[in-house]
């Protein structure tokens, strides 16, 4: 059966699927990266898990695949096929399209960005369906955005489009690691509101979804920590809309399994910001911690499209 590799590759662990020509998820798997061997490692785990799944497809699908896609973190040169720079990962300047090439007989491999990857998947087949212009922003660890244009993704004149994470919207709020201060991802990330709510609890294990579970039951000190949060993210959300005008906002990532508890609250937040602007519909993901793993499966199905066609 025709088929494709697709792989998501995430700062502890990758997920991987075959996938058919009509989005049939014909095999998953998982594994850890590895990273705390090294990013040479965590390379060599990518390449070995890509061998294993092509090896999988010719002794259970009756064929090779037919192409790659695999979506990594931080800064990707998708055009030229190159893992730029991951900090959580800690590679530099990867020939990443290259290498898997070589280790998969030659087929043609798409390389994305992981937010990009899973927003692509977002608009086709899961809630920006339908929608010509939207943006997905996943709330995990960062904050980043994937910017949905008739069917596409939008990476930017440099590959930087999108990281919205980075609107500052505190200016005396939080050091950054990019070197601002109140960054979006700062305040409202899953990572700013564990980090506050342990704080506020006294629980340094407490992290975000304890804090959800606090606001329901009606703690001050979390309805506290949680109405921050959402301030903070309807103010970077309506300076992204200001200037994208979406008709759609995909919201995601952990932070998002929050449901109600969160969208209702930003849904009113965002509502009492906007003076010209038209509202979106804002609505939860659809694909869950899958989509970049189905972002990768379109990459892949997208490139061999294009290379008919060329």
């Amino acid at each position: 059966m025709k088929h494709v590799i697709a792989l998501d590759v995430g700062g502890t662990g990758m997920k991987a699927a075959l996938v058919g020509a009509d989005g049939a998820l014909l095999h998953e798997a998982r594994r850890a990266t590895g990273r705390e061997r090294g990013p040479d490692a965590v390379v060599e785990s990518i390449l070995t898990f890509a061998a294993d799944l092509r090896a999988y497809g010719e002794e259970h699908l009756g064929e090779s695949a037919v192409a790659a896609g695999v979506a990594v973190p931080g800064i990707v040169d998708a055009e030229n096929g190159i893992a730029v720079y991951a900090s959580n990962l800690g590679w530099r300047d990867v020939p990443m399209r290259e290498l898997l090439g070589e280790r998969l007989g030659g087929v043609p491999v798409a390389l994305g960005h992981d937010v990009r990857t899973g927003g692509l998947a977002e608009g086709r087949i899961g809630a920006g369906k339908g929608a010509d212009r939207f943006l997905f922003v996943p709330l995990g660890t960062g904050i980043a955005g994937a910017i949905g244009i008739t069917g596409t993704i939008e990476s930017g004149a440099h590959g930087y489009a999108g990281e919205i994470g980075h609107i500052v919207v505190r200016p005396d709020g939080p050091d950054c690691g990019c070197g601002q201060r109140g960054c979006l991802e700062t305040l409202a990330s899953a990572s700013a509101v564990t980090r506050a709510w342990a704080a506020a609890s006294g629980d340094p294990t407490a992290d975000a979804a304890d804090c959800a579970k606090a606001v329901e039951s009606g703690d001050p000190a979390a309805v506290e920590v949680w109405r921050n949060a959402v301030d903070a993210l309807a103010a970077g959300l309506v300076t992204a809309l200001t200037l994208l005008d979406p008709s759609t906002l995909i919201i995601g990532g952990g932070l998002a399994e929050a449901g109600e508890t969160l969208f209702t609250p930003l849904r009113a937040a965002v509502e009492e910001r906007v003076t010209f602007q038209k509202l979106p519909h804002i609505v939860p993901a659809a694909l869950g911690d899958t989509a970049g793993c189905l972002g990768a499966g379109l990459l892949a199905w997208d490139l061999l499209s294009t290379e008919v066609s060329a």
